[in-house]
């Protein structure tokens, strides 16, 4: 099931030529299953009218503080009673002016102003406008009363310029929706999370390292901030993108790994090692290219990289920490008595083979009281699972 399967959000678009990013922001929450009503103002229906926008969501689109169709004849009440959110994407600069003072002038600010539940709201202006005193005043009145200010994005801009104003992309909305609309299970935790391949040197070009991509521990980052957590991700090597409301640390090797992973483990509440850390490092690596002898291969000599989770999970105080296994073999086995031998409480496990690289995996999480399957799914899907798993053990405790 979609993660915003039924949810009923108040889709609102205000005059700007980012009003074409509505649509695809709208199409993706209706594939998503959600419940998704529109009201545009007038000034939004000359860049994208309401008839594309009605054939997306399937439902009226609402442009009329006094339309006759809905019964009582309050639409500003009346359409945002059921609704769990309201998105307001595009928002120009005059639309947040609006919301910042508590004006209401037509149907969509007065029912942003009548609503009972929370407001986002993506700003997408000329960069001249965002940087303007007054807007960046009002973007700081509106996070201060509540309201999540999503964006904006830098780039190129449809007067031809360059800068900060442009609406982030509707999938970053999406997101961010997604994580408004999670259940706070780890709100007010400290979560430190360890993702991605090491690198070891060999020389100045060459190194040992490993196929893992990142891509589920990023996962896992995404899905503590989703659950409310102050979330700090320490990642190898990886291409990836930082998921929003996370803060990233970039290490290469093992070594670097552990000195930042020990240098923030005493304040967090939950450590999640999912990197996929090198076990050996190394000795006297080269810093210049090493130059091939025809029939003479080199030899290396190696030395063992630290454990950063036992070493983590033997502190005095240490946090909740979260192991993972990628195993080609014999997971039940090897999985179990890892978790014995770095005594901690939950690890979760999987078979190398089909996860490195792979957008979904299979996972089974090992705790005191046995094994709990995570059939294949996104590994988005999966962090989540994994996520709620931690918060219902830390809640017990």
């Amino acid at each position: 099931m979609s993660e915003l399967a039924s949810r009923r959000i108040l889709l609102g678009v205000t005059g700007g030529v980012a009003a074409y990013k509505a649509a695809e922001l709208l199409r993706l929450f209706v594939k998503a299953g959600a419940d998704v009503q529109v009201v545009m103002t007038d000034a939004a229906t000359r860049f994208v009218t309401p008839v594309t926008l009605q054939a997306l969501a399937g439902r009226p689109v609402h442009t009329d503080m006094w339309d006759p169709g809905i019964a009582n004849n309050m639409a500003h009440i009346e359409l945002s009673r059921d609704r769990e959110l309201i998105v307001v994407a595009p928002a120009t600069a005059d639309f947040m002016a609006k919301l910042a003072h508590g004006l209401a002038d037509d149907l969509l600010s007065t029912l942003c102003l009548a609503r009972e539940c929370p407001l986002a709201v993506a700003p997408a202006m000329n960069r001249q406008m965002w940087d303007n005193a007054a807007t960046r005043r009002n973007a700081g009145l509106l996070r201060s009363d509540g309201v999540a200010v999503i964006g904006p994005a830098a780039g190129d801009q449809a007067c031809g310029e360059t800068g900060m104003g442009r609406m982030v992309e509707p999938g970053d909305v999406y997101a961010e929706v997604v994580a408004l609309l999670a259940p706070k299970t780890l709100a007010g935790r400290r979560v430190l999370v360890t993702a991605g391949p090491t690198f070891e040197p060999i020389d100045a070009v060459r190194g040992i390292t490993n196929l893992s991509s990142g891509k589920m521990g990023y996962a896992v980052a995404q899905a503590a901030a989703e659950a409310g957590a102050d979330v700090t991700l320490v990642s190898g090597p990886t291409s990836l993108v930082t998921p929003a409301r996370v803060a990233r640390i970039d290490v290469t090797t093992a070594r670097e790994m552990r000195d930042a992973v020990m240098a923030r483990a005493g304040g967090a509440d939950v450590f999640v090692a999912v990197a996929a850390v090198a076990d050996y490092h190394v000795l006297d690596a080269k810093d210049h290219k090493m130059k091939k002898q025809p029939g003479v291969a080199p030899s290396l000599k190696l030395a063992e990289n630290p454990d950063i989770l036992a070493e983590v999970a033997a502190l005095p105080r240490a946090p909740f920490c979260v192991g993972f296994a990628a195993e080609t073999e014999n997971l039940r086995e090897y999985a179990q008595a890892k978790r014995t031998k770095k005594k901690i409480p939950l690890l979760a496990a999987n078979l190398a083979r089909e996860a490195f690289g792979a957008d979904d995996n299979a996972l089974t999480l090992f705790d005191d009281h046995g094994e709990h399957v995570l059939p294949r799914a996104p590994k988005i899907r999966l962090a989540r699972a994994l996520v709620g798993h931690v918060a219902r053990m830390l809640a017990s405790r």
